[in-house]
């Protein structure tokens, strides 16, 4: 809930989604503060100090830095005429957090709260079993550009605020067989799944620039494609020696979406074609797609089952906490 923030970027996730036919997404900048511009530099204390905390102090030259960092982190994300409302904007935020990280800092120390070294162990093992496949602590450390005395760090602190948080609840965040109940009714059309198809494909990818005869041999391509698989050839085979999808990794295997997931000629094809069947060649903007359909589902409403309870327990239990938290901060 509460531990250290880590920036995880999904190896080829967006490649993944563009070239299988998902539309990109664009990068949302939060709006800037009501003023324009540049923040107001404060006026800086002794040692050239922006913010002294009981003693913790952030200088102008540490406050410069990190803000140069997580700048240098959104490069290419922000349109450049948004630059100095972010920059404005991150300032403020990394001066509010290190406000915020000091008075916990302290009150922890007040109340004398240590943390094992086993529970160090325990919360890296549980980081590493919430990456996705194929992640480690080590690339995420170096993504971070951390080293591993400051990632025990980080957690050694993040287990510190839970054990704070916990010490103020006095064990009222566990939700009552009647709050789930009631957050399940209130929240009904949150439960409902909508219809959704389980699809596998070959892309032949298009290119910038692509011209007319370029266009012509690549649907060809396409086609015969196609045609090996109406003769017979295995599907997951023929993905892996001819897609140029990242998932020809997987056989072509997409996994399950839902309307408003895909472009639209991907999304319309999917979402009509018979079970099983290979259908016509779909040209979109990534190029030419074979798709068959392995499976559809129709629209839902997720069952108050065990698992669900637990799942909508566990979140109730962290709003509860978030609370507390904030009313701590």
């Amino acid at each position: 809930l509460l531990g250290p923030a880590l920036l995880i970027d999904g190896c080829g996730s967006k490649d993944e989604k563009e070239k299988a036919g998902r539309p990109a997404q664009g990068i949302q900048v939060p709006a800037p503060p009501a003023e324009t511009g540049m923040m107001p530099m404060p006026a800086l204390g002794p040692a050239g100090a922006v913010v002294d905390v009981d003693g913790a102090v952030l200088s102008e030259t540490e406050l410069e830095k990190e803000i140069k960092e997580k700048m240098a982190a959104m490069k290419g994300k922000i349109p450049a005429a948004k630059m100095d409302a972010a920059r404005s904007g991150m300032r403020k935020r990394v001066i509010e957090d290190f406000i915020v990280r000091s008075l916990l800092a302290g009150e922890i120390k007040r109340r004398n709260i240590k943390v094992g070294d086993a529970e160090i162990t325990q919360a890296l093992d549980q980081l590493q079993a919430s990456f996705p496949q194929g992640t480690t602590i080590e690339t995420v450390m170096k993504k971070n550009k951390i080293n591993k005395e400051k990632m025990q760090e980080e957690i050694r602190f993040g287990i510190k605020i839970n054990k704070l948080v916990l010490s103020q609840s006095s064990g009222k965040t566990k939700p009552s067989e009647k709050e789930i109940s009631a957050f399940y009714q209130k929240n009904k059309d949150k439960f409902k799944m909508p219809e959704s198809v389980h699809v596998r494909h070959i892309l032949v990818a298009s290119a910038q620039g692509d011209n007319d005869t370029v266009k012509t041999e690549k649907k060809a391509k396409a086609e015969d494609l196609r045609k090996q698989l109406l003769a017979g050839a295995d599907f997951a085979e023929l993905a892996k020696k001819s897609s140029d999808c990242p998932s020809k990794e997987s056989g072509g295997d997409l996994g399950v979406f839902r309307r408003g997931e895909m472009v639209k000629q991907f999304e319309d094809a999917a979402f009509t074609q018979e079970l099983n069947a290979i259908g016509p060649v779909v040209e979109t903007q990534f190029g030419y797609h074979i798709i068959q359909v392995l499976e559809k589902f129709a629209p839902q409403t997720v069952p108050l089952d065990d698992k669900m309870k637990a799942n909508i327990s566990a979140f109730i239990e962290q709003q509860k906490q978030q609370e507390i938290f904030d009313s701590i901060v």
